[in-house]
């Protein structure tokens, strides 16, 4: 947030010095602020706000709107507001971002899980894998992915890599915040290649990924809270969107063993160009795509069959 506007809404979050400190003032003042940003959901994401800061179920807002809070409390929900009316995403703010009915830890420099994510799921348990488990997700971010593979398969162990020191640190938090920190192993770099040390070529049963995939030129018209806040290197895909996927569709031969899984998530329009080069790889075979309920084409699975 640049110096100019931090300091314009710090002076628009100010409470005029009779103004009983409240949890209706507060939240008045909170849809106030929001809505002249521009916020969308002001109402709703002030009350969010106000309720994660204080650290209060909602319920006590609604029962309770004349209590009264401390300066200190106030001024804490009020730099949580600001940062949001700058733009920042509410996930951030927040600290969470729900994911297959879970809150997931998230913050700045991570990507945000997205509910069209949660598709790669649905097309890996809808297959059966290869025995021993023995699962991976690559660019993990959160965690998210991995961190839902370790729950619905108790009996595997599961790989993840991410590029981000960041990431990989909250990917990490979340594992033991769902308790599955003992059976997930976090290893920094590029895409499979850290599994080369571990010695998993050829004993993949699936490999998972959300990879980059916007084109380089249609960054600049993503939504303001994505373009300036999330992480550039977790959403540019190059020029047409596909660099990343195309080089997992070469990594993955080496590590999946014959009839293991993998599974991508892909860009609006990009799923007739993935399966046209998809024909220059004789060893995998087409076995599912799955569209989000808008009807894009989303989540991409081939099965290795050499």
């Amino acid at each position: 947030m640049s110096s100019p506007v931090r300091h314009s809404l710090l002076q628009l979050a100010e409470t005029p010095s009779d103004t009983r400190l409240t949890y209706s003032a507060w939240y008045r003042h909170g849809v106030a602020l929001l809505s002249a940003q521009g916020i969308e959901h002001a109402a709703q994401e002030a009350l969010w706000i106000l309720e994660a800061a204080l650290g209060i179920p909602r319920l006590a807002i609604y029962v309770y709107p004349e209590r009264e809070m401390s300066r200190s409390q106030w001024d804490a929900a009020m730099t949580w507001l600001t940062r949001r009316a700058a733009g920042e995403p509410l996930q951030y703010v927040l600290g969470i971002q729900e994911f297959c009915g879970r809150d997931f830890r998230v913050a700045p420099g991570v990507f945000i899980p997205r509910p069209e994510t949660e598709l790669v799921l649905q097309e890996l348990v809808a297959h059966a894998l290869p025995e021993p488990l023995w699962l991976a997700d690559v660019c993990t971010g959160s965690g998210c992915i991995a961190v839902m593979m370790a729950i619905v398969y108790p009996e595997a162990r599961v790989y993840a890599t991410d590029c981000s020191p960041r990431a990989l640190e909250i990917a990490r938090d979340n594992a033991v915040r769902f308790g599955v920190d003992q059976r997930l192993t976090f290893a920094l770099g590029d895409l499979l290649e850290p599994f080369r040390q571990m010695g998993l070529e050829g004993r993949l049963s699936a490999i998972t990924a959300n990879p980059p995939y916007i084109p380089t030129d249609e960054l600049l018209t993503l939504p303001k809270d994505v373009r300036e806040f999330e992480p550039r290197q977790a959403l540019d895909g190059g020029a047409d969107g596909l660099a990343v996927s195309r080089r997992l569709l070469k990594q993955a031969l080496t590590f999946l063993r014959p009839g293991g899984m993998l599974v991508l998530e892909i860009g609006e329009g990009q799923m007739n160009q993935l399966c046209q080069e998809l024909e220059a790889f004789p060893d995998y075979a087409l076995c599912g795509i799955r569209r989000d309920p808008s009807g894009i084409e989303r989540v991409l699975c081939m099965q290795r069959i050499g």
